[in-house]
């Protein structure tokens, strides 16, 4: 048995702070707010005002590893969310006639719910969970170390409320963690960190179908219009959110912010008027989100672990705009690894669990950050670029064509949802001859192919967006 001292009762470090405590471990978790998500669902997402937490309001969709994850470590807390009025959505299911199922397709599928869903059921089964002591309002305000060597080990945590043991320290702190703080407080040695800002802004609002509406069933959840994109987010308990994102360069973005805007641009994506046609019922105003960084951040460098005894969940290592939704999946992967790995090494060789705690991340979790960072830049240049007062056609392009040809081949679709599900690399999934064929054929089947376009022109948008009255 390990004790362990979880920093931070988000998603990450309720799924850190239950996995470990079912393999055995004694957890502490530690939560700066004395409150937790309570059974109001509604009241709390749309009532709670948590600045710490900015992405908690805006949609979500689950990937594949939040739902593999959960059933291997928290099959209740699966049912939970399920039972709280999420719901599931094969990605072969686009296809009127689902094709024939290969092993690893069971994978491919996502799990549709507010983060709130997700939250309420973990904490619900960390409260129960008998392994468990949860401090909220306990928050903590440094380490405890001890400096034997050029490697300071941490020996636990200072909370407001006194001096914690611990074997080890997970750090679930979020984008705003304090923890490079705390180890230069120890004394040691700084950590490059990578960070890559994007030039997106989000504006959400949601909506709930009325009584007797169905969701609309095979409509695309995403519409561009080269300087904006419109995202659908089907969710739990007949709610949808629907996004609008732009450069956050410009000039007509602030506009959005007022509801009648928002609705008026969002109406005029294919995508998101298919669901405003149901004649949903508004239960939010505007939320924004801007200032994203792409953030990777190590507790080790070429010399080895900087701190012992010490390893980081989510945001605090690896933050990524939401545009591909990686962060929950890599969040519970990482709380995962900590759970299996925590017993092996935490008390008799920590530096060695960081050590290698880092290189896991490394290994697998960076190649999908960097991922993330080249679809961003290309993203921020084609949203940037085309803000000029024209009516922009997106040029052809291997991105745009893949997209296509996913919607009327169930080859490609099942490689490309195993690049979105973060099971398989783009050159992976891509790259195999099957894959590379049926590309081949349907782009001899579809010479001089240009991406449609799916949104209002620049002249229409601008009309739209200065018409604050709407």
């Amino acid at each position: 048995m390990t004790r362990i001292a979880v920093i931070g009762g988000g998603v990450g470090g309720l799924a850190t702070a239950l996995f470990s405590a079912r393999r055995g471990h004694r957890v502490t978790l530690f939560e700066q707010v004395d409150r937790r998500v309570g059974s109001d669902l509604d009241r709390d997402f749309f009532g709670w005002n948590r600045p710490a937490v900015p992405q908690a309001v805006q949609p979500h969709v689950f990937l594949s590893p939040v739902r593999s994850v959960l059933l291997d470590e928290a099959p209740d807390v699966y049912a939970a969310v399920l039972g709280m009025g999420a719901t599931t959505q094969h990605e072969l299911d686009w296809f009127v006639e689902r094709p024939p199922l290969r092993p690893g397709d069971e994978d491919l599928v996502a799990v549709r719910a507010r983060r709130i869903v997700l939250e309420k059921a973990l904490a619900d089964a960390v409260q129960r969970e008998p392994g468990v002591e949860s401090r909220y309002g306990d928050p903590v305000v440094g380490l405890v170390t001890e400096a034997r060597s050029a490697i300071p080990r941490v020996l636990g945590v200072g909370s407001a409320s006194g001096t914690h043991a611990a074997e080890l320290v997970v750090d679930a702190g979020g984008r705003r963690s304090r923890l490079p703080r705390w180890l230069d407080d120890a004394g040691c040695r700084q950590v490059r960190e990578e960070r890559h800002r994007t030039g997106i802004a989000y504006f959400c609002r949601w909506y709930r179908l009325r009584p007797g509406s169905s969701p609309p069933k095979r409509t695309r959840t995403v519409s561009a219009a080269g300087f904006a994109l419109a995202l659908v987010f089907p969710s739990d308990s007949d709610v949808f959110g629907i996004a609008v994102v732009v450069s956050t360069s410009d000039p007509t973005r602030g506009a959005l912010r007022n509801p009648g805007v928002f609705d008026a641009v969002a109406r005029a994506f294919p995508a998101a008027a298919v669901w405003l046609g149901l004649d949903p019922e508004p239960v939010s105003g505007v939320h924004t989100m801007a200032g994203l960084d792409n953030r990777w951040w190590g507790l080790a460098d070429r010399a080895g672990p900087v701190v012992a005894g010490v390893v980081g969940v989510g945001d605090c290592v690896i933050h990524t705009n939401p545009t591909l939704s990686q962060g929950v999946s890599l969040a519970l992967r990482t709380a995962q690894w900590t759970a299996v790995h925590a017993r092996i090494k935490a008390a008799r060789d920590p530096a060695s669990l960081t050590a290698e705690h880092h290189y896991w991340t490394v290994t697998e979790l960076k190649p999908w950050f960097d991922a993330q960072v080249e679809t961003d830049r290309r993203k921020d240049e084609g949203l940037a670029a085309a803000t000029v007062p024209a009516d922009p056609r997106a040029r052809p392009g291997d991105e745009a064509a893949l997209m296509a040809c996913s919607l009327d081949d169930p080859v490609v679709m099942r490689a490309r949802a195993q690049v979105r599900h973060l099971i398989a690399p783009a050159e992976q999934a891509y790259g195999t001859d099957e894959v590379r064929a049926h590309l081949w054929r349907w782009r001899e089947n579809h010479p001089g192919f240009v991406a449609p376009h799916e949104g209002p022109g620049r002249d229409v948008w601008e009309s739209l967006t200065t018409a604050r009255d709407n």
